[in-house]
């Protein structure tokens, strides 16, 4: 099947980049999508809810008046993502601004709804909906989705467990459709892995943390700097889900990395912690790619790396 034309007209590279919870706004988005790359934000970023309605307004027109002063380079799209979980009470208002400003890409997760599906697809946007297993797959392109993201093992935030090499192999074994690859893709030799692997796309996410446009504090910009694989914890303590964390943020909030409990997944909530400390606000997501984030830059110097490492792997491979 041909990859839906936003996915591939504008983009500089096959990269969309994740939303991340708190980290994206308005700021880090436009940044993307003007260099090149599918640019995101979870609508939960934007408090109170009210504040969604003016992000969409101004990244719709920002991006227009991109556009037409660079006709020979427009920006890539951008994507919105939505929390499908019942603790999301802002679901049907939120996704009603996503039809209000037509939002090319709506990125579901934490459980497949045909009617968002339906509303997306009412103004001609598509859905990309994450998962990490083959079960989890089926279930969502059966409920309406577009693509599928497969949040692999070494993610940052709500990761899975399974390799990214079994993961995409399983669901191209049905699945023609647009697939999307995450899990520790920090390089452009990365970016070009995932599509030898069968993906059409990579997400990347835990980079674009340490970034000049990123709403992150200093310390978890440097903490990706100088973190690698081996700083990261696989836990669902925090959130009700399992996701990787950096350790050095479960040890400044009096924790033991090593030691953490199991928590009742039935108890999830996406925006509040188990315990005194908050998920993604003191306890700082990231994947196990990290190693290779050096510098805090700029968006557009971080897909300028990319790009030339991308075309590296492929003139090593005589692509």
């Amino acid at each position: 099947m041909a990859l839906p034309s936003i996915l591939t007209e504008r983009l500089r590279l096959p990269i969309v980049a994740s939303p991340l919870f708190i980290v994206s706004h308005p700021a880090l988005t436009l940044a993307q999508c003007k260099a090149g790359v599918v640019g995101s934000f979870p609508a939960l970023n934007a408090r109170p809810e009210s504040q969604l309605d003016e992000w969409l307004g101004m990244i719709t027109e920002d991006l227009a008046a991109y556009d037409a002063a660079n006709p020979d380079r427009p920006a890539a799209p951008f994507a919105v993502n939505q929390i499908v979980h019942t603790s999301n009470k802002r679901l049907e208002h939120d996704l009603m601004l996503c039809v209000k400003y037509k939002v090319p890409i709506v990125i579901s997760s934490l459980g497949a709804v045909p009617e968002v599906n339906a509303a997306v697809h009412s103004y001609g946007g598509i859905v990309l909906h994450d998962i990490i297993n083959n079960r989890h797959a089926n279930s969502a392109i059966r409920k309406g989705a577009d693509g599928l993201i497969a949040v692999a093992a070494g993610a940052g935030g709500h990761a899975g467990r399974l390799s990214p090499f079994a993961l995409v192999q399983e669901i191209r074994e049905w699945f023609d459709g647009p697939l999307l690859l995450a899990g520790a893709i920090a390089t452009g030799g990365a970016v070009l892995a995932a599509q030898a692997a069968g993906a059409d796309l990579a997400y990347i996410g835990s980079p674009f943390i340490a970034t000049e446009e990123a709403r992150a504090i200093d310390g978890y910009k440097q903490a990706i700097v100088e973190g690698s694989a081996a700083d990261i914890v696989y836990s669902n303590y925090f959130t009700g889900v399992h996701g990787n964390y950096l350790k050095s943020s479960i040890l400044a909030a009096g924790l033991d990395p090593d030691n953490l409990p199991e928590a009742d997944p039935s108890k999830m909530d996406f925006e509040a912690a188990t315990t005194g400390v908050k998920a993604w606000k003191d306890i700082w997501g990231s994947g196990q790619g990290i190693g290779a984030v050096k510098a805090i830059q700029p968006v557009a110097k971080l897909i300028d790396r990319l790009e030339a490492e991308y075309r590296q792997a492929r003139a090593r491979l005589a692509l």
